[in-house]
């Protein structure tokens, strides 16, 4: 029985599926958008939403200390840090994750940096889900896996659920009515 064991092990241990996160999650943050297995982008999309979630709030606390003195924008400084230290801790060493551009020169920016910097105030008015999986139709080479798209929502973007084909109710359908006859025509003599 697999009672209060949550998750999917991934045929890995701990320490790997660790790894395995912290992996994804950096190729997610840098990327926008990548291209893995169904079961992975399934356990993926708790993990990088939680290190998404920290750099919100830390955004948040600095913008609601903003002009409050300066003991409060202290105490806020000292709370995003908190925040980054989390997010550090959750998405494992990022020295040489640095953010290359499409012409291959790097900008200057880490993963940490541009999670904080550029995504963390992209949702600061959402209220979670940050991610979309898009399931795709053919296999991967070699063992057949099922691949997905993960990626990240941009910015006032929603997401859009599949409608139900079936009514959960009965509908009554009003009879169809019959086509209404045209008015004869005048002569035009009389």
């Amino acid at each position: 029985m697999r009672h209060r064991k949550a998750g999917r092990h991934l045929n890995r241990n701990a320490a790997h599926r660790r790894s395995l996160f912290r992996n994804l999650s950096r190729a997610l943050i840098t990327h926008e958008r990548i291209v893995t297995t169904v079961p992975k982008a399934k356990e993926l999309r708790p993990f990088i939403e939680r290190i998404i979630t920290l750099a919100k709030k830390a955004n948040a606390v600095l913008s609601d200390a903003a002009g409050k003195g300066e003991a409060e924008e202290k105490k806020a400084r000292i709370q995003a840090l908190h925040y980054r230290r989390r997010a550090m801790a959750l998405l494992g060493p990022t020295h040489g994750t640095g953010i290359w551009d499409k012409e291959g020169r790097s900008t200057g920016d880490t993963v940490l940096k541009k999670l904080f910097r550029e995504i963390g105030p992209r949702y600061a008015d959402r209220p979670g889900g940050y991610t979309r999986i898009l399931k795709q139709h053919y296999r991967r080479l070699g063992d057949a896996g099922e691949t997905a798209v993960i990626e990240l929502l941009k910015a006032g973007e929603k997401k859009v659920r599949a409608t139900d084909k079936r009514p959960s109710q009965p509908v009554a359908v009003a009879p169809a009515k019959p086509p209404e006859e045209p008015a004869p025509e005048k002569p035009a003599g009389s």
